[in-house]
């Protein structure tokens, strides 16, 4: 079957993939690799390796999934067709050109689509299909993933991730196309006389700029000094713009790292959780004696931040800055009397309990939702319908968060600009984000986290970790490192099984996912990674002493890694 498929595209697959075909014309792994499936289609879009095959990111599969969300449109009638798509892309290889080929295969259908005269940021691309009042979005980007990837993002209406339904239609859809050859797309020539495609940039960097000062509190000093890097990235005009217009004029760019460039020439991964991402950004930072530097990733939905503490900088975890965030915001709604009654924090069920712990100290809400800004999205639209709650803040560990809801995903650019005012606040009262930090552990209880990440690439890694989830959830542990399991929760079946025996049904969707909940209030979490090929381990635990907190995750780290191993 593979190599059927093999020889299909080595007849059909346009010039641009022949020299890639032939190199693997005799190697039955690499072959296998790059057909035994079609890069998997789901409410995150897809993501995966550029190069040919069914199996790897193209002009053919790019095609495919414009054909089915064409399709899928069609379905809903004119009405749907008009408003059309708005499609961004970020900096990486053949983000354009990709963007350019979803815009042709809409057109080909009579379908309407606003296109990004330049690369413009995710959490843009959510903005603007609210602003344009438009059906869909289309972001091609893989986030902060090594340049050899890129993919196909698609959001709804609502400016959020599609929802499981909208995502099984369209891949219904692309199972209906016969021949991924013959999908028709307009030419760009094509495309601009066929008045289906109309490009757009500043009336929608107004718009989005606009709305990022609506978050804007504090009306303080706003002197702090900050180095910026946009990792090469799509968020440097928006940030830098937000963060000028918004009264920070001390803001150095790391400009090595401000060239838009595919390849991410000055970095391993272009991704803020990452510490060698901070390399160029700290040296410059030492240079103009910076106290704050932030990181953007590619399509500039993740944030990262480093705080000089007198000797060098420390940067923060995802954690660390959603918990920061979370009690700036509380506070100065408080201090400012707007604080609702029925607010809420909405967070993920692998992000630390310090933004609970936080959150209870104002009479906050905490709503904890499955992994991914798609379910915060989604509680975001319930509270707007409902009106039971008033959305706050949201945020998960892996360096996301929100606190506007004119969009409907993680902003990096948002985030950057609140975590400049935060820090500037501060400053004021002579401290850093790190002393806030440690007055924050000091009140709550030592928080520490740590994730662990597995990576098993091809048909052979998703069987392992298959296995992994498998061997975890049959094991049903009672204790772990020599602490006693107090309660196993099970999301792919619905279940938590508590450790005496009684059962209690899951409130969230089901997925597969195991989380341990242990005697001493630490808990572990496992799940596959739903846009790498990995699998995850999170640990949490809470103690009294920063030294108990980093003795009970390695104790943890050790018992977990042996039994992966």
């Amino acid at each position: 079957m593979h190599r059927e498929l093999y020889e299909l595209w080595r007849q059909k697959a346009s010039s641009m993939y022949q020299d890639e075909l032939l190199e693997i014309a005799n190697n039955k792994q690499a072959i296998e690799d790059h057909f035994y499936q079609l890069v998997p289609f789901g409410t995150g879009g897809m993501r995966g390796k550029l190069g040919a095959g069914t199996n790897r990111i193209n002009i053919h599969t790019i095609r495919l999934v414009a054909e089915g969300l064409a399709r899928q449109i069609e379905c809903q009638g004119e009405a749907a067709k008009i408003s059309g798509v708005v499609i961004a892309y970020d900096t990486r290889h053949f983000s354009q050109e990709f963007a350019y080929e979803t815009a042709g295969v809409l057109a080909a259908h009579g379908i309407q689509s606003y296109v990004f005269r330049e690369s413009r940021p995710t959490p843009e691309l959510s903005f603007a299909i609210r602003y344009l009042s438009a059906y869909a979005g289309v972001v091609i980007t893989a986030s902060h993933n090594p340049k050899e990837y890129n993919g196909f993002k698609v959001y709804g209406q609502d400016g959020a991730q599609l929802t499981p339904q909208f995502a099984d239609e369209v891949s219904e859809h692309m199972k209906s196309v016969e021949d991924i050859f013959k999908i028709h797309s307009l030419t760009k020539d094509e495309l601009f006389t066929s008045g289906y495609c109309i490009e757009m940039l500043e009336k929608l960097d107004d718009a989005y700029n606009a709305a990022l000062k609506t978050l804007v509190q504090a009306t303080g000093k706003k002197d702090v000094n900050i180095v910026y890097t946009p990792l090469h990235g799509a968020g440097l005009v928006p940030t830098k713009r937000a963060l000028k217009e918004a009264g920070f004029t001390n803001v150095h760019i790391v400009n090595e790292q401000a060239i838009q460039d595919g390849d991410f020439p000055t970095v391993l991964y272009p991704n803020p959780e990452e510490t060698l991402a901070f390399q160029m950004g700290i040296a410059l930072g030492k240079e103009v004696e910076a106290e704050l530097i932030l990181a953007t990733d590619p399509d500039a939905d993740r944030l990262g931040v480093a705080i000089y503490n007198g000797e060098h900088y420390q940067l923060l975890s995802g954690n660390q800055l959603g918990a920061l965030l979370l009690n700036y915001i509380l506070y100065t709604k408080q201090r400012a009397g707007t604080l609702p009654s029925n607010g809420a924090m909405l967070k993920t069920i692998v992000t630390s309990e310090l933004g609970t712990a936080i959150a209870d100290s104002f009479n906050i809400q905490t709503i904890n939702t499955l992994t991914g800004f798609k379910y915060i999205a989604e509680k975001m639209a319930e509270f707007e319908t409902t009106g039971e709650h008033s959305f706050l803040f949201g945020y998960e560990e892996s360096y996301g968060y929100l606190a506007g809801n004119f969009v409907r995903d993680k902003d990096a650019v948002q985030i950057a600009l609140l975590t400049a005012e935060m820090a500037s606040y501060y400053k004021e009262q002579n401290l850093t984000l790190l002393d806030v930090l440690n007055s924050l552990y000091q009140q709550h209880g030592y928080y520490q986290e740590k994730l662990l990440s597995f990576t098993y690439e091809g048909i052979e890694g998703q069987k392992r970790i298959a296995n992994i989830m498998e061997h975890f959830r049959n094991k049903r542990s009672i204790e772990i490192a020599g602490i006693k399991v107090r309660a196993t929760e099970d999301y792919k079946a619905g279940f938590t099984y508590h450790a005496n025996g009684e059962k209690q049904v899951l409130s969230l969707p089901k997925t597969d996912v195991i989380k341990y909940r242990l005697k001493d209030g630490s808990w572990i979490c496992i799940r596959p990674s739903g846009t790498e090929p990995k699998c995850k381990i999170y640990i949490g635990v809470r103690k009294d002493s920063v030294t108990e907190a980093f003795e009970t995750i390695i104790d943890l780290e050790e018992y977990l890694q042996k039994m992966i191993n």
